[in-house]
Formats: structure tokens, sequence, C-alpha cells
């Protein structure tokens, strides 16, 4: 179980530490927390000790024991974060002074270090905040940005801190390997919807959730992600280039755009096969009890890339209700991919909208079944997959 050691200082923010915490938790992390004196006046070090089952650390010298505190929680960490960060506690690190526990243990640790500030508009503009943190990033401290909006003191501008899933987020990055470092991957993710009049469309039952897990964790083992999207109401994964579209042939120009640049390409969005030749102009009025479209087949994005592709290594995905290898391995051949996840739509916890999915991985010399897991677990799995078939290449 890796450990993340939480620093909490002086902010109005504070109280967003406890869901963070909270949140850390359910991921099943260990944490510790410690607090400035000034963060207890904002929100009560109780608190923080009864999320964690633990006592906060406030003072090196809250007991008689004869154990350094900042030291021995700088090397427990896998992982240190203070959040929120003030103007203040940055100020002191950018500069080396340590005094108190806090800044005397996060410059301690020798693990990956966070800083998600929170402060008022004029304070985080500041030259001086500005420089301090450049020169903490030279450190190789990791910074979550501050967001935008109404601030405590009633200014608005940049100063709110970032939002909870973006630091997790971060965290997450900074406790995980890099394989993919100085790689580059493109996901494509979603349904796509396609126009029969301006009211109406055609589309499917994608949810997006394998795609945006599939380029969340790229970005944790180090790659740089894009992701191009339909529809989905999913938050945008946080530190991914993000590009929305709606219609498969915007899919299709938005992959032709930036696929010779990708060492992984991933295709899991749900492509509608057919769009209506002609979309109305007007709204299509309930008259006869029977109405026919005309549709013609969208490019084939998959077929595309296998034909084109020069070294990148191509994911595609299968989705079958009957004959799942059969067809899934035409699919891998006919279409040129390295690696092809296919999942039958009747399986119990497979397919569309869940938050778990049971796949079969085939390969041209392989076909392995993966028993049912979550979709952020299987996308593990995907990836390592990919990386081991570039690996295999290049020998």
């Amino acid at each position: 179980m890796k450990t993340i050691v939480v620093g909490i200082s002086g902010s109005i923010a504070a109280y967003k530490a406890c869901e963070l915490v909270r949140a850390l938790k359910k991921k099943e992390y260990d944490v510790e927390v410690i607090m400035t004196n000034n963060a207890t006046k904002f929100i009560s070090p109780l608190t923080l000790g009864a999320l964690i089952n633990k006592p906060v650390l406030i003072d090196d010298f809250d007991d008689n024991g004869y154990e350094i505190k900042h030291i021995s929680y700088a090397k427990k960490a896998d992982c240190f974060v203070i959040v929120p960060a003030t103007a203040n506690i940055i100020g002191k690190i950018a500069n080396g002074i340590c005094d108190d526990v806090l800044t005397s243990s996060f410059i301690a640790a020798t693990c990956p270090k966070l800083i998600a500030p929170a402060m008022n508009v004029n304070m985080y503009d500041n030259l001086a905040t500005q420089r301090n943190i450049e020169r903490c990033k030279t450190y190789g401290i990791k910074f979550v940005e501050p967001g935008y909006g109404l601030l405590a003191c009633g200014d608005t501008g940049r100063g709110k801190l970032a939002d909870l899933n973006q630091i997790v987020a971060m965290i997450e990055y900074c406790l995980s390997d890099k394989p993919l470092k100085n790689k580059r991957v493109l996901v494509t993710a979603g349904p796509t919807q396609e126009a029969l009049d301006p009211v109406r469309y055609i589309t499917n039952h994608s949810s997006g959730k394998m795609g945006y897990a599939l380029a969340k964790r790229a970005f944790e083992l180090g790659a740089k992600v894009t992701l191009i999207t339909g529809p989905t109401g999913l938050d945008f994964p946080y530190g991914i280039k993000t590009i929305e579209i709606q219609t498969a042939k915007e899919m299709f120009m938005a992959v032709k755009e930036h696929y010779q640049k990708q060492d992984f390409i991933i295709k899991a969005a749900a492509v509608g096969d057919y769009r209506v030749k002609e979309i109305a102009k007007d709204k299509i009025k309930k008259k006869e009890e029977t109405l026919t479209l005309e549709l013609i087949k969208n490019d084939d994005i998959l077929a595309f890339l296998g034909e084109h592709k020069t070294n990148q290594i191509i994911c595609g995905f299968a989705m079958e209700t009957q004959n799942l290898i059969e067809n899934a391995r035409k699919k891998l051949i006919h279409k040129n991919c390295d690696l092809l996840v296919a999942n039958n739509l009747k399986e119990p916890g497979a397919g569309f909208k869940n938050d778990t999915n049971k796949v079969t991985f085939l390969t041209a010399e392989n076909t392995q079944e993966i028993e049912l897991m979550s979709k952020n677990n299987l996308s593990d799995l995907i990836l390592k997959k990919l990386i081991e078939i570039q690996e295999e290449k290049a020998c």
C-alpha cells in the first residue's frame, strides 16, 4: 500500500482537504496528514484524524517520543502533496525555509512532490509568488494550477483550489511508473451522432468510460495523450489534450490530422457505421405510419489506420453478440491491428455503460481471455500489452 502525505496550510480552502483525504482513502491509499498551526484555525485536526483513523501531525514535539517526526513522515511518503498551499508556504519552500513541521518534512522528502495553490488572485499573480512557483518547478515539484472564479474574499480571478479530481489525477500520475514517457498516445472514445434533421440523430449506447479510462491511465504512465471524444457527459481527463467531435466524419478528420505523430493509437470509440444520405433541413413531421431513411456508409477509421500505419501500434475494439472470436479475428486481420480487444455484449458486466468489462485479447499469434474487471484495471492491462507488442517489434 502506497503512502500519501497530505500537507494542509492556512487557506480558507483547507476544508476541501477533507474531501481529498476521503477520496484517497476510498482508493485504499495509506494517508498521513500534516497541518500548519494556521491550518488548524480553519479546520479541526480532529476531523482529519477521524478520516485517517490516526493522529494528525502539527508539531515535531507533539509527544515525548524520540522519533524525529518530520523525517519519519518524509521517509514513509510515496507522494507528498500540499493542499491547499498558500503564497507563504510556497515562498518558504522555494527559498529552503523550514520553520515548521510541514516545510521541514516536505523539503526532507525525496519522493514525488505536488503543490495545489489556493489564494487571492492578486497574491497568486504577484511577481514574487510566480517567481517562487517557477523556482519550485525547477526543483522537480509538480503543480496543479488553481481555477478561475469567485474567491472567498469576493474577488474574481485565478486562485481557487483546483478541482479535487484533477488533484487526485496528478497524485496518481506522480505515483505511477512512466514506461510511456516521451511516447504519444491517441485514444478515441464515446459514441458518434449522425443527424437526421435539426432535432434528431442516430447514435449508440457507448458511455465513453473505456476510452476515458485508457486516456487517463496512459497519462499516468507518462504519455502525451490526445483524446478524440464523441458526446459522453464525462468530465475531461486532467492533463490530456481533448478534442470534441459529434459525427463519424468529424472523428475521421481529427484522427487523420493527428495519427502520424503517434506511437500508439487506441480506437475505443463506438463509431456509427452509417449516416443518412441527406439530412432534412427542417424537423421531420410525424405523418405516415412508417418512415424510410436512406443510409450511406461512413468511412472506416480503423481500416484507414491499418492501411496507412508506419511504426504505430494500433489497438482496435470489437463488440459482438455472436461468434465473438471468429468475427474479432477477421477484424484483427482485415484492419491490420496489432491488438484487438473483443467483448460480447451479452456477457454479464461487459459492454456499454458498465464500469466493468470482460474481454478477449487477440493478436496475430494468440488469443487470451481476460476475466471480468473494472475498466480502470483493464486499461492498465491493455496498455501493458501494447508496450509489450512494441518492445517485441523493436527486437
